[in-house]
């Protein structure tokens, strides 16, 4: 099992990133948490790894802290929640938020996240609530890298989750007045709270 990789970042998405270890080319799908704090391409990064193990594929999940990838391993002991889902959710939610909404059993909230539907909603706070509750937040992993396109990136990373575009750029336009235009994940983490509204 890989559990962690330390090497270069070679081409960085919203939703993966390949990573250069020794020679060896890993590419490990991510959260726009991950994707937010981590560098550009070409410098050095490090990533939590959850090893995902299939019949037919070997699937590799990175996280940019311990926290992502305790909340992702907590998502996917779910009954009908698979690492793609589990990324989806921990994407939707700044994770203190996405935390709190779970232990509170918030499904109002929790349902606004696309792709999750009132039912899934309620079973998260259900089934998680004791696992999440008392669970404390580290620090993130190091601010943010601001991106010469980052409203572009924005717009993108919210297509991405399931937004129509005209309701991504709506939203982008709302938090880049209210936070400016340079921290990409303030502009998403504004932008998905006025989309949860």
């Amino acid at each position: 099992m890989i559990a962690r990789l330390s090497g270069t970042i070679l081409d960085l998405r919203t939703d993966r990133v390949v990573l250069e270890v020794n020679g060896v080319g890993y590419e490990l799908s991510i959260p726009l948490g991950t994707f937010s704090a981590l560098p550009k391409a070409g410098e050095k990064a490090v990533l939590h790894v959850h090893t995902h193990v299939r019949e037919d594929a070997l699937q590799l999940f990175g996280f940019a802290t311990r926290e992502e990838k305790f909340v992702f391993e907590r998502l996917i002991s779910v009954s009908g929640i698979g690492p793609r889902v589990a990324l989806t959710v921990l994407s939707g939610l700044p994770l203190p938020e996405l935390v709190g909404a779970i232990a509170a059993q918030n499904a109002r909230l929790l349902a606004t996240i696309p792709g999750v539907g009132k039912k899934l909603a309620e079973r998260l706070g259900l089934e998680l609530k004791e696992r999440l509750s008392g669970f404390g937040l580290g620090s993130a992993a190091g601010p943010p890298v601001a991106k010469t396109s980052v409203v572009d990136d924005a717009v993108g990373a919210l297509q991405n989750l399931g937004y129509k575009a005209a309701q991504a750029e709506q939203a982008v336009e709302k938090a880049v007045a209210s936070v400016g235009a340079s921290d990409l994940n303030a502009i998403l983490q504004a932008a998905l709270k006025s989309l949860a509204r």
